[in-house]
């Protein structure tokens, strides 16, 4: 070797060895490719081979979102239940009172079949942890639905009121904390359309199963041939629920943003926007249904008032009645189900994992 065979770049002819550092002297050769453009694209965001972040729930469908669906009816219906009895509504008390039980009873089985054994729900009574949902709710339903099958029998056989009563006042407790603790269970973990929603979800399930037991106590006392009267306390909780749901989860799906996708595309985008179709409609039709003959002479003025007050006051009233308190259940089961299946394609997307947390770390540095 001599003088001439030492360059800039190292020995001539002579290959760099493990101890290279690659991008140190690199001379005129780095310098002449320095305005080209380079042929690897920026990095941008990818998981391996395409896999999910997270893992999905195992929960199935329709198991689980039955099972929060018919929780939020039966609670609903309990509390709506109570209060028929007290202002003396007796077919609207009948009809939430026996709706309640149905539905609750219905809701452990969903809940039983999607654990695989029955002995598996017996398991989570076996301790009270107030840190998880699951635990907690498994309680309140073990003494929710027998309190409310005993309202349901008493109501229903007109024997022994005030054991009735007393069950009726401990099924109304306990309606509001099952109707809605199921959204601290789906938020309670790390799949993004539910876990970046919890503010908002309790108010979207407890709306939810306030139309769902407006709707359900429409229907009954429409099939029973109530009166009017009977169904008003049923029309303005399915009024209140609807307002409260569309409300709550259009607020959730703007202040979560992109994680919010699932709940506008796909299935879950599919069945939240018939829940929101099917809440338009039957909050139309009840207060269609409400409408009837004009009480001043005012009213009169206008053609056809009068006519259009005794129909829907009538038998043909009574099918828009039930019409109306059908969607309001079916706009409630739409949300319920279109929440679960948003849920479970936020988990299967890696995207909504990564890049909100990227977002959040980036405001944190700056």
């Amino acid at each position: 070797m001599t003088e001439s065979d030492v360059t800039r770049e190292g020995l001539r002819g002579v290959r760099p060895g493990s101890h290279a550092h690659p991008g140190r002297n690199a001379g005129p050769w780095r310098r002449r490719r320095r305005g080209e453009r380079p042929m690897v694209p920026p990095a941008e965001f990818t998981s391996y081979y395409g896999k999910p972040v997270i893992n999905r729930p195992v929960w199935s469908s329709p198991d689980i979102p039955g099972y929060l669906f018919l929780g939020g009816l039966a609670g609903a219906s309990s509390l709506l239940g109570a209060g028929a009895q007290l202002t003396g509504r007796p077919s609207l008390a009948r009809t939430a009172k026996a709706g309640a039980f149905g539905a609750g009873c219905l809701s452990m089985v969903a809940l039983v079949h999607d654990l695989g054994r029955p002995a598996r729900f017996a398991n989570m009574l076996r301790v009270l942890k107030v840190s998880s949902p699951m635990s907690v709710g498994s309680w309140l339903l073990s003494g929710y639905v027998p309190a409310a099958g005993v309202a349901a029998a008493c109501a229903l056989t007109g024997r022994f009121p005030l054991i009735g009563a007393a069950a009726t006042g401990g099924a109304a407790l306990l309606g509001p904390p099952v109707a809605a603790y199921t959204a601290a269970l789906i938020s309670d973990t790390a799949v993004p359309a539910w876990h970046d929603g919890y503010p908002e979800m309790p108010f979207v399930f407890a709306g939810s199963a306030a139309t769902a037991a407006g709707g359900l106590g429409l229907l009954g006392t429409s099939l029973l041939a109530a009166s009017p009267a009977e169904a008003v306390p049923a029309r303005n909780l399915g009024l209140f629920g609807a307002c409260l749901e569309l409300a709550a989860a259009a607020r959730m799906t703007r202040r979560i943003g992109m994680v919010a996708e699932p709940y506008h595309s796909g299935r879950g985008g599919a069945y939240m926007k018939a829940g929101e179709v099917l809440a338009v409609l039957g909050v139309a039709g009840s207060l269609a249904g409400a409408a009837g003959p004009p009480l001043s002479s005012a009213g009169q003025r206008f053609a056809g008032a009068q006519s259009l007050g005794r129909l829907l006051s009538g038998p043909r009233g009574r099918v828009v009645t039930a019409v109306s308190g059908a969607a309001l259940l079916a706009a409630s089961a739409a949300t319920r189900w279109g929440i679960f299946h948003a849920g479970m394609a936020s988990a299967d997307d890696p995207k909504y994992t990564v890049v909100p947390q990227r977002e959040r770390l980036a405001r944190r540095v700056a």
